[in-house]
């Protein structure tokens, strides 16, 4: 028969893991990336912005778990600065999707030829408001399981979540294959990028 501790753990472990699959599955600029990404590149051409993203938010569980959540709350003024800073790039960035070019025949946007690598995905969440949120309430809410549990649940659980939108759109592909089509898919992938992070920059 388990104990009252035992069992305690397992109640914390799977809310746990219902909070990384709620947070990892619904859109956010990771996601909407990912998207924008396998409908331009293809989903295996997207895997190192994938892993990059999954690295990236367990370093920053990692940062948030050694007591950089108190630094925030110790001087608000810096985690406000951050939500700016990251405001402007997210428009940048939501820019760029929107104004990207159609596909040539090899499957590369025109005068860009590659996807987001690794390392530009690993640093993107530092100036990414949702994965701050995700990262700053599991190690609040969650702290009894262990900063190292917090990252290995998140990371079995955010490589699927995730891989699934640059799935969905290279799946997509077929149905964009008109300029026209394509463009509206990026604008529409661009405006929902900042409107999925304005309740978080609100916060």
């Amino acid at each position: 028969m388990d104990s009252p501790a035992t069992f305690s753990t397992l109640s914390t472990l799977a809310a746990l893991t219902g909070f990384a699959f709620v947070t990892s599955i619904t859109p956010g600029p990771n996601n909407l990336m990912l998207l924008a990404s396998g409908t331009h590149f293809g989903w295996r051409r997207s895997l190192p912005h994938l892993a990059g993203i999954s690295f990236g938010f367990a370093v920053m569980l990692a940062a948030v778990g050694l007591g950089l959540g108190e630094v925030f709350q110790r001087w608000p003024a810096l985690h406000d600065g951050l939500k700016w800073a990251s405001l402007a790039y997210l428009l940048y960035l939501a820019f760029k999707i929107a104004t990207a070019a159609p596909p040539s025949a090899h499957g590369l946007v025109a005068g860009q030829g590659r996807p987001m690598g690794f390392g530009a995905a690993a640093l993107f969440q530092v100036v990414n408001p949702k994965a701050w949120a995700m990262a700053l309430t599991a190690v609040t809410a969650y702290s009894d399981l262990g900063t190292p549990a917090l990252i290995a649940v998140f990371v079995a659980v955010n490589l699927p979540c995730c891989g699934s939108w640059a799935l969905l759109g290279e799946q997509m592909r077929r149905w964009l294959h008109r300029p026209r089509a394509l463009r509206a898919f990026n604008w529409a992938a661009a405006a929902l990028m900042v409107v999925s992070v304005l309740p978080v920059l609100q916060s």
